[in-house]
């Protein structure tokens, strides 16, 4: 019988690792420990509220006791300043441990078996996400652009996460950080972050049957020969600018009547649609006689009394194609519950969450219109799970 994946199992693998991080302190002053720092972080975050522990703090005066300690076991409260100068000489490998240690719990307990697809394979989105951005703030790790002669430094990671279609929930795998590498000259860039990431991690991927998913930037010949020599699988967004040879190749072929196509009628409750796939097997990545034969689809929504077309995506992927397993292809690579479908001017895209980020105003060219307010009622209700009490 599994064990049930409980809170306090999950508090108990990160007290493990918070009590394993360096601690550079040489002097006498050590009254609060690198755990207690750390779960203190941790805390904030989880608890999704900054004032937390000064809370706690209040809490303990008063009644001699706080929530702090009884649900994370924290010994004695640290301040902020106090935990940012314990923890920002930490580097983020020292806190890698813990991702696959409760993703290892979570497959344990069977929790993950409702996250298989595609005859048993677990799917990895693989995306890159801006968590700092400053034309004046900088470090030795920043990523630095330069825009209308003025540098931006940028903080950037590969936050890899399992998912599946119509699972509400993600389980976010160690992130990759993309940032300057010892001996690099060159800046360091989301792909090769990725690459990183599939090295460190093949062997343990290799194990399970595993699925990549990600946008046109991952759909590059040695990216997709790296995935194919772990022995694992692809499914990339796929777009005519970057694939002029293999868009010339189907585009011969559909000419030949060697490209299948077939369409499926899905109703919305406001009216009808038609879903037309187009696939064929065995195309070349790229030009040369060195090509990675790969194989391809498409997707095209349209309304079927105006005709207005409201999708199209195309994706390759190493899987052989069939009338039959296209449309579960097609769905895995759209299958993020953080991005909520809407259609705006007429075009179908997706409200990225998971994206999201602070923009000065002044950088708003203008405003273009709203979202209806079905599409913003579940925008409150998927921000309602990410930040759920």
């Amino acid at each position: 019988m599994t064990k049930p994946v409980t809170f306090n199992r999950l508090v108990s693998i990160l007290d493990q690792a918070f009590a394993k991080l360096p601690d550079g302190r040489t002097g006498q002053n050590v009254t609060y420990s690198m755990s207690d720092a750390a779960m203190a972080a941790f805390s904030v975050f989880f608890m999704q509220s900054p004032s937390f522990l000064a809370h706690q703090e209040a809490m303990q005066g008063r009644e001699r006791r706080n929530n702090a300690a009884s649900l994370f076991g924290i010994d004695k409260i640290p301040s902020d300043p106090q935990i940012r100068n314990l923890l920002d000489p930490v580097t983020p490998a020292n806190l890698s441990a813990p991702f696959w240690e409760v993703f290892s719990l979570l497959e344990e307990s069977e929790e993950l078996q409702s996250y298989r697809r595609l005859a048993g394979q677990w799917l990895v989105a693989l995306d890159g996400t801006q968590y700092f951005h400053s034309s004046k703030i900088h470090c030795k790790r920043c990523t630095v652009t330069v825009r209308n002669e003025t540098e931006y430094y940028s903080h950037t990671a590969i936050t890899p996460v399992l998912v599946a279609p119509d699972e509400k929930r993600v389980i976010a795998l160690e992130p990759e950080f993309i940032q300057p590498q010892d001996g690099q000259v060159k800046q360091d860039c989301e792909r090769n972050a990725a690459k990183r990431w599939l090295t460190q991690h093949a062997a343990y991927l290799a194990e399970h049957k595993v699925t990549f998913l990600g946008d046109d930037l991952y759909c590059n010949q040695p990216f997709c020969e790296q995935v194919l020599r772990q022995k694992l699988n692809f499914i990339f967004t796929c777009k005519p600018e970057s694939h002029m040879a293999l868009y010339t190749e189907v585009a011969l072929l559909a000419r030949m009547g060697a490209v299948e196509q077939f369409t499926q009628r899905h109703w919305t409750g406001n009216g009808h649609e038609v879903w037309t796939y187009r696939y064929v097997n065995d195309v070349p990545l790229r030009a040369g006689a060195d090509a990675l034969r790969v194989n391809w689809c498409e997707l095209t929504i349209v309304h079927e009394e105006t005709g207005e077309q409201l999708y199209h995506n195309a994706f390759a992927t190493n899987f052989r194609l069939t009338t039959h397993n296209v449309p579960a292809i097609v769905a895995a690579n759209c299958c993020y519950p953080t991005r909520v479908p809407c259609e705006f001017q007429g075009k179908r895209g997706q409200v990225v969450l998971d994206q999201l980020r602070t923009v000065d105003k002044q950088r708003l060219v203008g405003r273009f219109g709203t979202i209806d307010a079905e599409v913003q009622q579940e925008v409150l209700a998927v921000f309602a799970e990410m930040f759920a009490e």
